[in-house]
């Protein structure tokens, strides 16, 4: 079996892994939690200007990667922490190019409505998917502006993990679903 194929072990973030992680950054919890942030926001500034369409779940993603690499690193890593985020950001910002599918062509006249082909696929896609996923994805986009934030902190919560764990599962579900919606028009379109 090729080891490149084989799936990536499931990691979950715990409060030890984040507190240790945070001492990292600064031994002070009020400095650290504010470098955490210009970390944060900063990653999320170099994802929007490199056109990715999810910049806080990439930022997220990253973060969390540091943290996971972090259990290893941390005690030998010398100089500015940030640094190491940018380099992984710059991993993480590759594989999304190497993840995003193509757009497909634009419809011809006489094609039925590509959006109700979207739509069709995408209802396809998301029945496919568990029933975990299913209901976390589809809770994860009800709602609008300030009860949307709530929404989503009463589903970390009653999950267990952290905001930016929910962020990061709602964004490899939808990364998921968008190959899946662009495999089926592709298949539609072959016929």
């Amino acid at each position: 079996m090729n080891p490149l194929a084989w799936p990536k072990k499931e990691w979950d973030l715990t409060q030890e892994a984040f507190t240790k992680f945070l001492v990292w950054l600064n031994p002070s919890p009020d400095k650290a939690g504010e470098k955490y942030e210009d970390i944060r926001r900063r990653l999320i500034k170099i994802f929007t200007c490199r056109g990715c369409y999810c910049p806080e779940d990439l930022a997220d993603e990253t973060i969390n990667r540091v943290i996971r690499k972090f259990q290893e690193i941390g005690e030998n890593y010398v100089g500015d922490p940030a640094l190491y985020f940018y380099g992984v950001a710059h991993n993480v910002h590759l594989e999304h190019l190497r993840k995003k599918p193509s757009s497909a062509p634009p419809p011809s006249a006489d094609e039925p409505s590509r959006t109700e082909e979207e739509y069709k696929c995408l209802e396809q896609c998301i029945e496919s998917l568990p029933p975990r996923s299913r209901e976390l994805v589809l809770q994860y986009y009800q709602e609008e502006k300030h009860a949307k934030i709530n929404l989503r902190k009463q589903m970390a919560l009653r999950l267990g993990i952290p905001l930016n764990a929910l962020r990061i599962r709602a964004c490899r579900i939808r990364m998921d679903l968008q190959t899946c919606v662009f495999q089926c028009l592709q298949q539609k379109a072959a016929v």
